[in-house]
């Protein structure tokens, strides 16, 4: 802007001063001519009274610079002329000055002579003898006037373009100067120009709208990161071009990207994500849904075509984690297929044995040892179900069962009062009272399917040793004992439901495979961990870790 006022003020200045210096030249030219006309009659006034007292000895020897000098007959013949042959020159009596002069004693006129060829002005007087003298003198044009003062005339050009630069540039500064001092966040306090109030009373009103909506913008911008940010499914918002908008951490998390893939193309990360099928499917309007593997689990993915007036700006993409769900529902089926085979197995024996007892194919000899078979496979079958049902009892949560303190020390002495431990297996409790606050049935049940499973697969002559203490600060629980112990590969797999190291040997000694599943249930829902170490051969040994808000005080 400043670069356009300064060459409009500078051009203006220009055309200004060319045209005063036309008018200046063309009124000095009027002068000039008007001047040169005057003294061309003063001459001619002179040399005529000069030529009427002397005749024609007056031209002998007179030299006039820059002028003409013609003397004529009344019949318009030239007598003499300084200048050309009188001889050879055409007759007068026609020019305009000569015809004046004899006419009225004095003729001037201004045109381009046909014997020099030159624009003279004339000036003609009549002489007491009736002839007449001319004088002329050749008339300057513009050009030669210009000419001769050419130089003082490129110095005030010269000036004048300074002056007019300095005056432009200081102008332009000027004028411009409030402009740019002008503050747009607050538009109204500035009154540099009266013709700028609207402008500025429109741009306060529009700065206040804009300010408004920056703020709604930005609280809504708050509020969707906060909602976004909380989330611990995934979001995307891609464009058209299925580059990233934006995206929560928990997408972030989930798609292994930071917050700098902004505004790149989410295939180029991965494209076997199998998101490119649902992306064609929702830029062309319809929604779609699939699940994909990713590095973290099993995701269900939902894409939704994002619609504005009618075209499709994007897509939103939207990411939960099945990974949990999709286990618990193979749990379940293999829970459903584990529990049919365990209850098949006692069915079947207690099925066929009574079969036998009902067609009298049984001797009466044999009837009580199929009666206590009948009885032992329905024990098994009552132990099974009530592991079951306390397994779901466990999955359910805490329900209706209530915190309180507990003497842990007490409350493995009465697990081992409460066991048939067999000859030969020595059970002993070490350690000292200490108190928790936790839930009675939850411990008891830790403690006997623990110990029991201590006593049910250690050797013969073996020991059981329970041990009550802290470590580290927390209360703990260990049951370890000599017995049969579990190979490495098998370690990280017992406690999932039904799982048996030896299959034969727990049937034989009447295990249902939960024992370690209700272990590990009950000790979540105390918030502890459990630890196991076996080797094979060497025993076992497994330790139950609480929390230590839960030690609420011990004694001896």
């Amino acid at each position: 802007m400043t670069k356009r006022i300064f060459r409009a003020i500078f051009l203006v200045a220009l055309a200004v001063f060319l045209a005063s210096l036309s008018l200046i030249m063309g009124v000095l030219y009027s002068y000039y001519t008007q001047i040169q006309r005057q003294q061309l009659k003063s001459q001619t006034l002179l040399a005529a009274q000069a030529a009427a007292h002397e005749g024609m000895q007056y031209f002998s020897g007179l030299d006039i610079p820059n002028c003409r000098i013609t003397w004529i007959d009344a019949d318009g013949t030239v007598l003499y002329d300084n200048r050309s042959e009188s001889a050879v020159m055409e007759n007068h009596l026609e020019r305009e000055e000569i015809r004046e002069a004899l006419e009225s004693g004095y003729g001037e006129s201004a045109r381009t002579s046909t014997t020099l060829t030159e624009s003279a002005f004339y000036s003609a007087k009549r002489l007491p003898d009736g002839t007449v003298l001319r004088l002329s003198m050749a008339q300057n044009s513009m050009l030669n006037l210009l000419l001769g003062i050419a130089q003082p005339i490129c110095v005030v050009i010269a000036v004048a373009l300074v002056l007019s630069a300095l005056l432009a540039s200081r102008v332009s500064r000027a004028v411009v100067e409030p402009l740019n001092k002008l503050d747009l966040d607050a538009p109204a306090p500035n009154s540099s120009y009266p013709e700028l109030e609207p402008l500025l009373h429109r741009l306060e009103v529009q700065q206040r709208q804009l300010r408004t909506q920056a703020g709604d913008l930005l609280r809504k911008q708050n509020e969707f990161n906060a909602v976004t940010a909380s989330m611990s499914e995934g979001l995307v918002l891609l464009n058209s071009s299925c580059q990233i908008v934006t995206l929560n951490p928990a997408a972030r998390k989930i798609l292994g990207i930071s917050r700098r893939s902004i505004g790149t193309d989410i295939l180029t990360y991965n494209k076997e994500l199998g998101f490119q099928p649902l992306l064609l499917q929702a830029l062309d309007g319809h929604r779609a849904e699939a699940m994909v593997s990713l590095p973290g689990g099993e995701y269900q993915v939902d894409a939704s075509p994002v619609e504005h007036e009618g075209v499709i700006t994007g897509v939103a993409l939207l990411l939960f984690d099945v990974t949990e769900k999709l286990r618990s529902e193979q749990l379940r089926r293999e829970f459903t297929a584990n529990v049919s085979h365990e209850l098949k197995t006692p069915l079947q024996s207690i099925s066929g044995y009574a079969e036998l007892m009902a067609g009298g194919l049984v001797r009466p000899e044999d009837v009580v040892p199929f009666a206590e078979k009948i009885q032992t496979e329905a024990q098994r079958m009552i132990r099974l179900v009530a592991d079951i049902l306390r397994l779901s009892q466990l999955d359910e949560g805490v329900g209706d069962m209530a915190f309180e303190p507990v003497d842990l020390y007490a409350k493995a002495a009465e697990a081992i009062r409460s066991l048939s431990i067999p000859e030969g297996i020595t059970v002993s409790l070490e350690g000292e009272t200490l108190w928790l606050q936790s839930i009675p049935d939850l411990l008891s049940g830790i403690l006997t399917n623990l110990c029991s499973n201590a006593i049910k697969y250690n050797r013969p002559g073996g020991s059981v040793t329970i041990r009550v203490g802290r470590k580290d600060g927390s209360p703990f629980l260990c049951v370890e004992d000599t017995g049969i112990g579990i190979p490495k590969s098998h370690q990280s797999r017992i406690f999932e439901r039904f799982y048996r190291v030896d299959k034969s040997r727990s049937k034989a000694v009447g295990g249902t495979g939960l024992g370690l599943s209700i272990v590990k249930h009950a000790v979540q829902i105390l918030d502890g961990s459990v630890e196991l170490i076996s080797e094979p051969g060497q025993g076992t040994c497994v330790t139950v870790i609480f929390k230590k808000t839960s030690d609420i005080y011990a004694g001896k």
